[in-house]
């Protein structure tokens, strides 16, 4: 007989993103290791995209329970005269309205420690109901949003459940908290919960080692590293066979493709300079370039792209189902991998990372050269990271030649929930 596991997660289905993913992906697994997911998530949530393809992934043995939640985002609507979800990263260093600023000053000094605080408690008197009658011997908690950890706190205290807490993100150290205005009593009322859930949890997950050093550093409560990862079975149902270090299309065209979430304070101005500068120089690498992005793009970046000239290289792919973005993947030339011009991002693993591994094309990385995605890049020989104030070696990386990614089976989504089998 298979043991319980609830999950309790913002996000199902999950968008495509890798990172948010993580669960669905290990729920597929999970039975082969003795566990049965049951996933309690909201009905209602506010999402930049649902990814229905995903829902394949999910074990007929799988136990989903969902209730309404109450978020401000209609609120945020009404004052910023926008679309919820319609800014890749509302909160950054760019600049901004006053609406703005006014909206991510209530964000982060009456909603700590985010906007779907206010599912805690109704969760947490309907999940005190159901698992009486329907016990589990385990739960998971989710985050981002870091507010899903205190409906865990609550049950951990309240019902003595083992408790394990996994970070996708930071929470205090995370690059955008700097930037939520918040005035010194909402700071610290943060790190309250922060260390109350790295203290109550029985264990804590995190999927950086930088990240995970830092939580072991600040609680005694076991921190044990479990990274994003890739699935095999995505890349073996392409019509493009993993592995082969050439992709299977005619070479007319040199595709550089991004997918996934792509937000203003990560925007590689000195790729597309160098760009340009080829393009200029070189009339046939300007008719065989595109510059193909899939998913959820900054309006700065696409202007930063045809200000350069390079407008009709650019591909605009909208959001796509996860099949389709790996597609994508399989047939590109390069994969651009930058990052947020952030300190803390650093510490950082995105989840795209693992999925360009698998592709097994050279990955073209623009950010911290000493920073958790460079050494993984490093490690597995699939690509190179490079400056922000880079430009001639952009180039350079472009016209070589590059091997595959190799040693990334550690990084399969199977070998990673067996990992975490071992963990509950």
């Amino acid at each position: 007989m298979l043991k319980r596991l609830l999950i309790i997660t913002y996000y199902w289905p999950p968008t495509g993103g890798s990172g948010v993913q993580r669960w669905v992906k290990f729920s597929k697994y999970l039975p082969e290791f003795g566990w049965q997911p049951v996933v309690y998530t909201p009905e209602n949530p506010e999402q930049l995209a649902r990814d229905e393809s995903l829902l394949k992934d999910i074990p007929a043995c799988a136990e989903v329970i969902k209730t309404h939640i109450s978020e401000p985002y209609a609120i945020y609507r009404r004052l910023t005269g926008g679309k919820a979800g319609q800014e890749v990263n509302p909160v950054n260093a760019q600049k901004k309205s006053w609406k703005q600023r006014l909206s991510l000053w209530v964000r982060g000094n009456c909603f700590i420690p985010d906007p779907r605080v206010g599912w805690v408690r109704p969760s947490v008197r309907f999940l005190k109901k159901y698992l009486r009658e329907h016990p589990v011997d385990a739960v998971v908690t989710t985050g981002p949003p870091q507010s899903v950890h205190l409906i865990g706190l609550r049950l951990k205290k309240e019902l003595g459940l083992r408790w394990i807490a996994d970070f996708r993100d930071p929470w205090t150290e995370m690059f955008y908290y700097k930037h939520l205005g918040l005035s010194a009593a909402a700071d610290r009322r943060h790190r309250r919960l922060e260390q109350a859930v790295l203290d109550g949890a029985d264990k804590i997950i995190s999927v950086s080692p930088p990240v995970a050093a830092d939580f072991q550093a600040r609680t005694k409560t076991p921190v044990i590293l479990i990274t994003n990862g890739f699935d095999e079975d995505d890349f073996r149902t392409s019509s493009f066979a993993p592995g082969v270090n050439t992709p299977q299309r005619p070479r007319t065209e040199i595709r550089l493709v991004h997918t996934g979430l792509f937000a203003a304070d990560g925007n590689p101005l000195n790729l597309w300079d160098a760009l340009a500068e080829r393009c200029k120089a070189d009339p046939d690498f300007r008719a065989r370039l595109q510059i193909r992005l899939a998913g959820k793009v900054d309006a700065a970046v696409t202007d930063a792209i045809r200000a350069r000239g390079l407008g009709d290289n650019l591909v605009e792919l909208g959001y796509l189902p996860h099949d389709e973005t790996v597609r994508e993947q399989l047939e590109a030339d390069f994969l651009l991998l930058p990052l947020r011009r952030e300190p803390e991002y650093a510490k950082v693993l995105p989840g795209k990372i693992f999925e360009y591994l698998a592709a097994r094309r050279p990955v073209l990385g623009i950010g911290q050269e000493d920073g958790a995605a460079a050494s993984v890049l490093r490690d597995a020989a699939a690509g190179e990271m490079f400056d922000w104030n880079k430009k001639e070696e952009l180039l350079a990386f472009l016209d070589a030649e590059h091997p595959q990614a190799a040693g990334i089976e550690r990084y399969t989504r199977r070998a990673l929930t067996e990992r975490l089998a071992e963990v509950l």
